[in-house]
This record gives C-alpha cells, structure tokens and sequence, in this order.
C-alpha cells in the first residue's frame, strides 16, 4: 500500500480560518481537483481541491474547526 497522500490547509494570510464543509465524505472516490472541502476565511470562502485521483480515507478535522496553514485536513489513497 502506498503512503497517504496529504491536503493540507495553505496559508491564506488572514486570521480566524475555520474549515466550514466537507463536500465528500470518506470513503468516496474523488479526480483530481474535486472540490472536496470549504474553508472560510475572513469571510470569504475557500475551496480545495483533491490533490490526486483516489480516495479520501480520512477526514483529519470536523467542521466548525479552526486551522492554520499547515493543517492536515485529509488524506487520500491515490488510484493506481
């Protein structure tokens, strides 16, 4: 099995980011650049993209969460 792959929250350069919805739940097969979670921040909101094509096995932080840059949100089984 190959190592997870890994989103991780960018820095957005402002203050009070709050991850605001997961947009696939775990388990589902996402493409590459599916948007897969929101993020608000000083009130505008952010998506992020799935970096691979696969599977998102792990949600690392529920919603209504605070993160910072560097955050793991997700991990991904990239398809073979």
């Amino acid at each position: 099995m190959r190592d997870p792959v890994q989103l991780v929250a960018p820095d957005l350069r402002v203050a009070g980011v709050t991850l605001s919805l997961w947009l696939v739940n775990e388990g589902d097969d996402v493409l590459e650049g599916d948007r897969v979670v929101e993020l608000v921040a000083g009130g505008v909101t952010v998506d992020l993209g799935a970096p691979v094509s696969g599977r998102l096995v792990a949600q690392r932080v529920d919603e209504d969460a605070a993160v910072v840059p560097g955050t793991v949100l997700a991990e991904f089984e990239a398809a073979p």
